[in-house]
């Protein structure tokens, strides 16, 4: 029954590769609660096993395929619906028809780590049962196999992989992204006059710095004047911590007169350093080009991972930026400080959350907020979201009949709650329903989420439910696939930060059509 339950469909389409893996997994689940029922069953029964009978295989072997045939076609049917609700064209069937060897290899290999454990605790029951009693010994071995397998896993598997990643990923930090070139204006870190030299930065701090809208473009848009924005960046190299790159990469913003600009945009990166142009580039567009945004390197690692091991890094980034920020800011003269502004998209938003206590240190500390793609254990998310308003739902909560916090999956629509006041600070989180970022947790093992017991989000298919084990790793075998789908759908945030920013910095004579024009500029870089 694992296998057929399987190929239930999740948030994002999946391959015949990842199908293979969640078959697998499903299979040896529904084959290891099999075993375990029929232990309780034997125990209840005071009985030993006995050998299976003949008719009883035969009719096993031909439910079974049955059953998988129809779910297997079944399956195919649902990876269609949501391939074509999310515009996605790409569909590979010999990976499709080779998912089966991927099932069976992983079933096998998962079964024979379980019985290469559980043959560890029999070595050791037998050791044990000379020297203390029979009982005492099989427990004491549980205990010592458990520990020493989590052991392996949590310190020689785990933390070797990440060592491993973070050496790989380090030597690739040292590359420069294609046509990009160190700034000749001393706006931007790493360009003539910074405090931060340009072979510090990182790849990601390279990219931001050197790219970005002209003064240029941004008149070109909206047809006034336009000031050269201020970015500045700190990388791993350029410091020794978080403390001191936040430092210094304010002391590059003081330096090229960021304060003095009108609008000041704090950005906690996500795990290799990466800011999100369609982010930036929507912010200085909207802003005439009069802002400066700043944003540090806590990490080699790519954001998937990062998202798994490098949380705490994070955390520091954000509170250690925001309050070097805040520092210099809270001193100037409160008719000369400029709107203050923080972003944060994935793992950035849960970085960017750790300087805030709640709503109303939001309120009183920034101009305004967005928050895009936050991870499920976002501390201030999680206490928005559990404590919403009666009646509205998880994927589109009301927080306090949203008179500061907000949430929307399509900024360009009405943002609930219509017809009530959003005045002064605006905190805006920006999610998709099918963003499996968003809604992956440990919790999904043996509880239903709200998001699928409600009505779901409007590119989630319909008949999508929660089964015990088999909803988390379909969920997990999503996250790392998460950006492999058009604009608008998983963790793809491009066109929509237009819509986003306009709502938080709610600009004067901007239009509809500029906003279309602006989306179209945005989806092109």
């Amino acid at each position: 029954m694992g296998s057929c339950l399987s190929f239930t469909p999740s948030l994002l389409p999946r391959g015949g590769i990842i199908q293979g893996v969640v078959w697998g997994i499903s299979a040896i689940i529904g084959y290891g609660v099999g075993v375990l029922l029929a232990s309780i069953w034997r125990a209840f029964a005071d009985r030993d096993p006995r050998p299976p009978r003949p008719w009883a295989w035969r009719a096993w072997w031909i439910s079974s395929a049955v059953l998988l045939v129809v779910f297997f076609g079944l399956g195919q049917y649902w990876q269609y619906l949501i391939r074509h609700m999310m515009g996605v064209s790409e569909y590979d069937v010999w990976l499709v028809v080779l998912s089966p060897l991927v099932a069976v290899a992983v079933f096998w290999l998962v079964l024979l780590i379980g019985r290469g454990i559980r043959a560890v605790f029999r070595w050791t029951a037998e050791r044990l049962d000379r020297r203390i009693g029979h009982r005492a010994a099989r427990t004491v071995g549980w205990l010592l196999v458990a520990g020493v397998t989590y052991l392996v896993i949590t310190g020689l598997l785990l933390q070797g992989l990440v060592g491993l990643a973070n050496d790989i990923f380090s030597v690739r930090d040292g590359a420069t992204p294609e046509g990009v070139h160190q700034p000749t204006s001393s706006l931007r870190s790493g360009g003539p006059g910074s405090l931060v030299p340009w072979d510090t930065l990182g790849r990601q701090g390279r990219g931001f710095v050197g790219t970005g809208p002209t003064p240029q473009a941004i008149t070109a848009f909206d047809h006034h004047p336009a000031m050269e924005p201020i970015r500045a960046y700190a990388g791993l190299g350029s410091a020794d911590d978080t403390e001191a790159r936040a430092q210094l990469a304010v002391a590059d913003l003081e330096r090229a007169g960021a304060f003095h600009r009108k609008n000041l945009l704090v950005v906690t990166t996500t795990g290799s350093g990466w800011v999100d142009p369609a982010a930036v580039d929507s912010f200085e567009y909207l802003s005439g080009g009069d802002s400066a945004t700043v944003a540090i390197q806590y990490s080699y690692l790519p954001s998937w991972i990062s998202y798994l091991v490098d949380q705490s890094k994070a955390r520091e980034a954000g509170r250690d930026l925001f309050d070097a920020i805040y520092g210099v800011w809270s001193r100037l003269p409160q008719a000369d400080r400029p709107h203050l502004y923080v972003a944060g998209e994935s793992l950035g938003s849960f970085g960017g959350e750790t300087a805030f206590s709640g709503e109303n240190d939001l309120a009183n500390r920034t101009a305004g907020t967005l928050f895009v793609g936050p991870p499920n254990f976002n501390t201030l998310f999680r206490e928005f979201s559990d404590h919403r308003d009666p009646g509205s739902p998880e994927i589109q909560p009301v927080y306090k009949d949203g008179r500061t916090v907000r949430f929307t999956s399509d900024p360009a629509a009405a943002i609930p709650p219509s017809g009530k006041p959003w005045s002064g600070t605006r905190v805006l989180y920006l999610m998709h329903p099918s963003d499996p970022i968003v809604w992956w947790s440990p919790h999904l093992v043996f509880s239903e989420p709200d998001w699928i017991a409600e009505t779901p989000g409007q590119d989630v298919l319909k008949g999508t439910v929660w089964i015990p084990f088999v909803t988390f790793w379909q969920v997990t075998a999503d996250l790392p696939f998460s950006t492999g789908v058009p604009a608008g759908h998983g963790h793809t945030y491009t066109a929509e930060y237009v819509d986003g920013w306009n709502t938080v910095l709610q600009p004067s004579g901007i239009s509809a059509q500029d906003l279309d024009r602006l989306k179209t500029i945005i989806a092109s870089e």
